[in-house]
């Protein structure tokens, strides 16, 4: 066994039983002194005491192990490079040291940095929506894509599950919808039936429980409606692990428990349509070319996105990927991230990204090399998707895609080949948003940024309104 150190976890069990160091060792049958130098890390951890822990507080051994220290410093060190901290941020060993010995004060931090940017997000939407929304806590969609982003957006249990339930009744991709209307009838006495629009009331889906129906409208295409049918099965077959998920979660907002349920079941039915082994094993071999994954699984361009996210799986770990949907006024209508890119959560984001400018080439895969300001780089790809269309006034109903990674992946990815990564060129200026972003000369800043002051000259006109 590696050694295992779980000091601060250790800490914190026995600060949660109101027990002494003396107490915990009683209970366990060690020595104080030797409890101490646990909780200080000063000794790694055995099977034998492992299991007494686990056994004596009740609690699963793997989340005493689950080491997160990784993800955490990840998401330290790009906080700490934020514009707001100035010069002299803490170097690799204190923010190492700051886990090691100060994990819940790192936690605390981590949490109110984020308040802090989504203070600054929601600053820009304050005119429109004073005296309508709660300005304190955030946005249900926030606490799913935090809640998300914080377990990796990988999620083994769902992966299993979807797993079993595909190997008892196996098909093919093109045989997807047939099957599970049979499945749903004949498993679950669920009955499916596609409605002409008019019928639907302007729904895509409606799941009757009570009736025990599935109604699905005429404007959802081929992939779509295998999506409904897999997620709704998701729903009655899986309903006891998203009940523990969503109580496990400590998520209280109606709302947001509500949407957490309804991105499991989403999750269950990307890992049903799209097994785990057999899409990783395609995306490497394409080199994550997205048009043939979906052809290869008979799913949609936005479905393979959005499960390209989920690639967390230790011994088939995929480009760690971030994506995000948008429409025309730039308001984000979807976001998930493996990565410690900052997606916004409200609209506005960089017009020098070329997320927008996909809505000019519509269907056609728009490569990028971006750079942040804080000196961290990224490909991206965008393009444009449809919403269904079913009637002449719903045409052009565009939205864009945006995927993107680290650039150290970028080699593992076929649209990035044809690039020279040592022309300095390459990377275009970006920012999260106008509002956020600390670059003084950008010929697109609309906005004053909200943390800092530009200086203005009123005897010299710079690029833009606000430099000078």
């Amino acid at each position: 066994m590696a050694k295992t150190f779980i000091g601060p976890k250790l800490r914190r069990l026995r600060h949660e039983h109101g027990q002494t160091q003396a107490e915990m060792a009683e209970a366990l049958g060690l020595s104080t002194s030797y409890v101490n130098l646990l909780e200080n890390n000063q000794r790694s951890l055995s099977v034998s005491v492992l299991t007494t822990i686990a056994e004596t507080y009740d609690v699963d051994w793997r989340e005493l192990t689950a080491d997160d220290s990784a993800e955490r410093m990840v998401e330290l060190r790009s906080a700490m490079k934020d514009p707001i901290f100035g010069e002299g941020a803490p170097d690799l060993q204190e923010c190492r040291a700051a886990l090691d010995h100060a994990p819940r004060l790192v936690e605390r931090f981590l949490y109110l940095y984020q308040a802090h940017q989504a203070a600054l997000d929601r600053v820009m939407r304050l005119s429109a929506t004073l005296g309508r929304e709660d300005l304190v806590h955030a946005s249900p969609e926030a606490v799913i894509h935090d809640y998300f982003r914080d377990r990796g957006n990988y999620f083994p249990e769902l992966e299993e599950a979807a797993e079993r339930s595909r190997e008892a009744h196996p098909t093919q991709p093109e045989e997807h919808f047939t099957a599970l209307k049979a499945r749903l009838r004949n498993d679950h006495g669920i009955a499916v039936t596609v409605l002409p629009i008019d019928a639907m009331n302007e729904a895509l889906r409606h799941y009757d429980m009570d009736a025990r129906k599935i109604l699905l409208s005429q404007a959802l295409d081929a992939p779509n409606r295998c999506f409904q049918l897999a997620h709704v099965l998701g729903l009655v077959e899986c309903r006891e692990l998203f009940d523990r998920r969503v109580a496990e979660s400590g998520i209280r907002q109606g709302a947001a428990a509500a949407r957490l349920r309804v991105e499991l079941a989403n999750y269950f039915a990307a890992a049903y349509l799209m097994p785990y082994r057999a899409f990783y094993e395609a995306a490497e071999a394409s080199r994550y070319d997205l048009d043939r994954i979906a052809t290869a699984f008979s799913v949609s361009f936005e479905q393979v996105c959005h499960r390209l996210t989920t690639l967390g799986r230790e011994d088939a770990r995929g480009v760690p990927f971030f994506f995000l949907r948008m429409d025309r006024a730039g308001n984000v209508t979807k976001r998930f991230n493996a990565t410690s890119f900052t997606l916004a959560e409200f609209g506005g984001s960089c017009p020098v990204w070329n997320v927008h400018t996909a809505f000019y080439a519509p269907g056609v895969i728009l490569p990028q090399f971006v750079e942040l300001p804080d000196g961290s780089r990224y490909f991206t790809v965008s393009r444009t998707v449809h919403r269904p269309v079913f009637s002449w006034d719903t045409q052009d109903r565009r939205l864009t895609l945006a995927l993107g990674c680290e650039l150290r992946h970028a080699g593992r990815i076929g649209y990035a080949s044809k690039y020279n990564l040592d022309d300095a060129g390459l990377f275009a200026q970006i920012g999260i948003n106008c509002q956020l972003c600390p670059r003084p000369a950008c010929s697109q800043r609309a906005h004053q940024p909200v943390f800092m002051d530009l200086p203005l000259d009123a005897h010299r006109r710079g690029s833009n309104r606000y430099e000078s």
